[in-house]
């Protein structure tokens, strides 16, 4: 999968790169910023997940439907740094019958390659976009640490994540959605503010133990800002 998603990135660069595709208003361009992310649905202990930073960057071809740059098709490939920060708020939870409380510090990072094809509309530099995305999980980084205190004696264990680099159960694979709006100079310079969500959980079903089952029901979401430059057509 990822080999396909790299090939698509090539074949991307190439066309714009050919002199008939620049004639035909095609247009490569590039984009960096950052990913505000957090998690959406049906979270348990939501309170104890925070948003995180993250990068973002990439390629992106820009093809001109309409003749006059009003209409556009953009599709994009863009690493993403996605996930969260664990927010240091207590919670119960019971082990073996036992009455504990929980919590966790650290952040968890989630490394994406985001293919948005997105419907743009350019009316006077003020931009509109929307459309499907397709984003594949490259590695995860778990740096969570989760503090348990016994509820009647009060002793405390500090438990760190194993296998913190460990996908297996994960979904790898998601198709979502992105939207936004942003500004485009003449001289192909913008700024995009854009929301992204995912249409499935990214956890598997039979991964109950993962993050103590809070997250079976939960799926990536990010708000993103960045810098875009769309190389003038010759």
């Amino acid at each position: 999968m990822k080999k396909a998603v790299f090939a698509f990135a090539t074949l991307l660069a190439a066309a714009a790169l050919t002199p008939s595709a620049q004639a035909q208003g095609i247009r490569l361009g590039l984009r960096a910023g950052a990913n505000y992310s957090n998690l959406a649905g049906d979270l348990q202990n939501e309170s104890t997940y925070n948003n995180k930073i993250g990068f973002l960057g990439g390629v992106m071809l820009n093809a001109d439907l309409s003749g006059d740059g009003f209409l556009s098709l953009q599709p994009e490939v863009l690493f993403s740094q996605k996930g969260f920060e664990n927010k240091p708020t207590e919670y119960s939870r019971t082990v073996l019958g036992a009455g504990f409380t929980e919590k966790r510090e650290g952040k968890v990072n989630y490394n994406y390659l985001d293919v948005p094809l997105l419907l743009k509309i350019n009316a006077d530099g003020f931009v509109f976009e929307a459309g499907p995305q397709f984003s594949y999980l490259l590695s995860s980084s778990n740096e969570t640490k989760t503090i348990r205190t016994n509820t009647v004696t009060g002793r405390s264990e500090t438990f760190e994540t194993e296998n913190q680099n460990d996908v297996s159960g994960l979904k790898r694979s998601e198709l979502g959605y992105a939207a936004g709006v942003g500004y485009q100079a003449d001289n192909g310079l913008g700024l995009s503010l854009r929301y992204t969500g995912a249409f499935s959980d990214f956890v598997k079903p039979d991964n109950g133990a993962y993050f103590n089952g809070d997250l079976q029901n939960a799926r990536q979401s990010a708000f993103q800002l960045s810098l875009g430059y769309l190389i003038p057509s010759r």
